[in-house]
């Protein structure tokens, strides 16, 4: 089976590339919509140490995206089917590992192709049903499925007074984990710091919004999460490490390319337990797909979506990532190639 494969060969530079496939015991599909990453945008402008380039490229991006089944030999999912695919190539370790954290796991558009095929052949265990959710919002599944993955870390290690949880930050990842803790945390009052006047409106079912440059001095919270990221991340665990109370939970969520300074005094002092959470597994997925049928979440969602043009050819592909590069949240596009 000959498909065509979209890859990235250097910055703002894609080629053609066909390769035949395995299919058996795969499931296939054809992608439908997709969305753009940070990460994608990163490696599409040529954003990361050169060295890290030479190293991931060739490799088709995009690793947010929904289709439709094709064929499956397990009989699993039916021809027509929308599913959700899973770009973590699952790792082989003790069971208390998680699959992202194995050893040997890996990650579909960073060092391997993602999923700007023309199909996309997958083991059935790398597939989930999206059925009940529009596929547009479906496209975001795995970012998701990073926050329930946050979650499902946290409600595991966390002491459990949980009267008030802090998101610091106010882009898609927060108000993206902010509705997944609505539903997962429903007697949790959120309280939510950003920069920005109108990202911050979109908090609406938030408890408490604070700009970070005017949190009162006598705020207080029992956890956090780190959603800010890049150069916002020394800010944001500062905040943190202020403001939460003794033997709070810092889940650290947000990439930063650089070394990020901690004070550790007050770390230590007051019990802190600080952890490092990335991408997701299968589990967390379903759990996505489970939020994701309300309609409730659903419509949030939306708030943070912008639905481009379909892309049809190369041209298309550049034009989403510079569209990319200009709207606030996540961009989402048909792939018909």
């Amino acid at each position: 089976m000959i498909n065509s494969i979209y890859q990235l060969v250097a910055p703002r530079t894609v080629l053609v590339k066909f390769e035949d496939v395995q299919s058996e015991g795969k499931v296939i599909v054809r992608p439908r919509y997709m969305a753009v990453c940070h990460a994608d945008q990163r490696y599409f402008q040529g954003r990361r140490d050169p060295a890290v380039m030479r190293k991931k490229l060739p490799m088709a991006l995009i690793h947010e995206c929904m289709g439709e089944v094709l064929h499956d030999p397990t009989g699993v999912f039916m021809p027509g089917e929308h599913v959700a695919l899973i770009p973590n190539v699952a790792g082989r370790g003790p069971e208390y590992i998680y699959e992202n954290y194995a050893e040997g796991s890996g990650f579909l558009s960073s060092g391997r192709d993602g999923f700007m095929r023309e199909f996309v052949n997958l083991d059935p265990d790398r597939v989930v049903s999206c059925e009940g959710v529009d596929p547009q919002v479906a496209a975001i599944t795995e970012f998701v499925s990073v926050t329930t993955h946050a979650y499902e870390r946290f409600d595991r290690i966390a002491h459990d007074k949980r009267d008030r949880i802090a998101i610091i930050g106010d882009g898609s990842l927060a108000y993206t984990l902010a509705c997944t803790l609505s539903v997962l945390a429903p007697k949790s009052e959120l309280i939510v710091i950003g920069r920005n006047a109108e990202k911050l409106a979109l908090f609406s079912f938030a408890a408490e919004r604070y700009y970070s440059d005017s949190v009162p001095d006598d705020l207080t919270f029992d956890h956090a999460f780190e959603c800010a990221g890049g150069e916002g991340s020394a800010e944001a665990i500062d905040c943190v490490i202020a403001h939460v109370a003794p033997q709070g939970t810092l889940m650290l969520m947000g990439v930063s390319e650089h070394p990020v300074p901690v004070y550790t005094r007050n770390v230590l002092e007051k019990g802190m337990t600080v952890v490092g959470c990335s991408r997701s597994g299968r589990a967390d997925f379903e759990r996505a797909v489970e939020i994701m049928r309300t309609g409730d979440i659903q419509n949030r969602l939306r708030q943070i979506i912008h639905v481009d043009n379909s892309v049809r050819n190369v041209k298309d592909i550049k034009r989403v990532f510079s569209t990319d590069l200009q709207t606030p949240f996540k961009t989402v596009f048909e792939w018909e190639m």
